[in-house]
């Protein structure tokens, strides 16, 4: 099953770092945040990936293009140009980096993949949130319910205190209480190739085309209540970067040792 991952767009409010590379490829623990998104799917075995890229797509091809060798250790020979690979933690993945347009709407982009993607269901997701989504569990809902579209509904935590006043005497304040807030997108969705009918061209994802498909009754939430984070402000980059540096990275689900492989031949 393909899993296509949304990357086009500008990161406007994340201006700081995506002046130099789309949001996706802003880094926490050293690795893009792309990456961190395919490992979790990758963790649960779905691993051919389709990238919609948009702004900067040279940098996202740029990085899969040496990702196999900056993830290995090598040897050289300066002389014959070839080098011989000892160990590798590249993750084998097959990943498509399609170009759908510098200005291109997440409606948009989707139908530039519609040749991809048509034949099968599908998954899609955005390159700047990560959540320890159980992607199985994910699909099996989307399957006992036999409608067209499936959405991660997740409750983000509040981005700021909460006070309760008795004029001006604050009688209780929380932090960060994740139960006062509703559910809302966190991405993560399943399509069925029907999907593709509710999609135009100038519009995002979650306007008219879910808007439609949920008064069809063709898009089901999928309730995840654990952790989940995007990325649109460097607060929120430093938050990820912290717990990854802390080990208390929720999101990661997969073990470092996952992708190690041993090798004696030469290659090019």
């Amino acid at each position: 099953m393909k899993v296509v991952l949304l990357a086009g767009g500008l990161g406007t409010r994340l201006s700081e770092e995506t002046h130099l590379r789309p949001k996706p490829m802003v880094e926490v623990g050293g690795n893009p945040l792309l990456w961190h998104v395919m490992q979790i799917y990758a963790h649960y075995g779905f691993d051919d990936f389709v990238i919609a890229c948009g702004y900067k797509s040279d940098v996202i091809k740029h990085y899969f293009s040496n990702l196999h060798l900056l993830s290995s250790s090598c040897v050289f020979s300066t002389k014959s140009g070839h080098h011989r690979l000892i160990t590798s933690n590249a993750p084998e993945w097959d990943v498509a980096c399609v170009d759908t347009g510098l200005d291109t709407l997440t409606a948009g982009r989707l139908l530039a993949l519609k040749p991809m993607l048509k034949d099968a269901t599908f998954m899609v997701t955005y390159g700047d949130g990560v959540g320890n989504i159980d992607i199985p569990k994910l699909l099996d809902f989307h399957r006992s319910h036999g409608r067209l579209a499936t959405v991660t509904a997740v409750r983000p935590k509040a981005r700021f205190g909460m006070l309760s006043l008795e004029d001006n005497k604050v009688v209780s304040f929380s932090e960060k209480n994740q139960l006062n807030e509703g559910w809302v997108n966190g991405g993560f969705f399943v399509f069925e190739p029907g999907f593709f009918d509710y999609l135009t061209q100038n519009e995002p994802l979650e306007q008219t085309p879910l808007v439609n498909a949920s008064k069809d009754g063709e898009l089901m939430a999928y309730f995840h209540d654990d952790f989940w984070q995007p990325v649109d402000t460097l607060r929120e980059k430093s938050y990820l970067e912290e717990l990854w540096q802390q080990g208390d990275a929720p999101w990661k689900v997969w073990k470092d040792s996952e992708n190690q492989q041993l090798f004696e031949t030469e290659t090019l």
